[in-house]
């Protein structure tokens, strides 16, 4: 019995399909299970509630062999150690007390650099970590960010032909695709052959800078679109707007920061730690079909 938590979210849908296509057993822990796709629904075993609460993760990993573990960020939090530490400690208690042998979580980039320490969101999920390896066998999945972050910026890409981040706009850095990230865990989480701590660098198949990213959207999308560099101070102002507490505004702000300082370019490129899915394919699957439904 493998147990997935966030299920609905971008990442957890994914892995949970994978399992089951490879006729595993599996267990969803789901604060809304409407949320669950028809063809997912009745093929799993539904816990119904948070895996924030100790209740919960104690009915949803007793008889567990593997847990996949996805803490999405609390914007009402006061501080990401709150929002990403407290918060999975009942899940981290549940796997001692159930014995579960293995567990794959997500996480991010940037251990061993010299800006993790302070590096907000980041600097929370590489505590989090650290909160299971101290109790089993754990994989972290150490992503960089997102090509779904993209997504975000719909809006501004239909009415000023702008994406935006805190990168210079040639500075090239990884980004992934979450499908792959879900295909790294569920391969994890299929072949247990493993034990002890480690992380997985996810880097996606080649770095990108803001230019190539708007090059590329340009391209798929058909309409002019540019990057526009920000400072970190804006993305704290944008998170509050988005009622973030000012802890977890700050924290976007610090991981922005640290980006710009090294965080995601600690970690050599290999063939192993190369997922396949490029932007163009993104966009061309995920991003362009977003946009067609925004302007409908």
């Amino acid at each position: 019995m493998i147990v997935v938590t966030a299920p609905t979210a971008k990442i957890g849908r994914h892995v949970v399909e994978q399992l089951l296509d490879a006729g595993e057993r599996v267990r969803v822990v789901a604060r809304d299970p409407r949320r669950l796709s028809p063809t997912v629904h009745d093929r799993v075993e539904i816990v119904e509630g948070s895996h924030r609460e100790a209740a919960v993760v104690d009915k949803a990993f007793a008889g567990a062999d593997a847990v996949f573990w996805l803490m999405p960020g609390d914007l009402r939090a006061p501080d990401v150690m709150t929002s990403y530490v407290e918060s999975s400690r009942p899940g981290a208690e549940a796997v001692a007390a159930h014995g579960v042998r293995h567990v794959v979580g997500v996480s991010a980039l940037g251990r061993g650099t010299a800006v993790a320490d302070r590096a907000g969101n980041v600097t929370a999920s590489l505590a989090m970590d650290d909160l299971f390896a101290a109790v089993t066998n754990y994989r972290s999945l150490a992503n960089p960010s997102f090509m779904d972050n993209t997504l975000r910026d719909i809006r501004t890409i239909l009415g000023d032909g702008v994406i935006s981040g805190p990168l210079a706009p040639d500075r090239e850095l990884p980004l992934v695709a979450t499908r792959d990230i879900a295909s790294t865990a569920a391969r994890l989480l299929l072949d247990r052959d493993w034990t002890g701590f480690a992380e997985i660098p996810v880097l996606g198949p080649r770095d990108l800078s803001g230019n190539d990213m708007a090059a590329v959207i340009t391209d798929v999308l058909g309409i002019p679109v540019r990057y526009v560099q920000v400072e970190a101070a804006s993305l704290e102002a944008a998170m509050l707007s988005f009622g973030a507490s000012p802890g977890m505004a700050r924290a976007m702000a610090d991981m922005a920061t640290a980006k710009t300082r090294g965080l995601d370019e600690g970690v050599v490129r290999t063939a192993e730690n190369s997922t396949p899915t490029t932007f163009r394919q993104w966009c061309e699957k995920v991003l362009r079909p977003a946009v067609d439904a925004a302007r409908s």
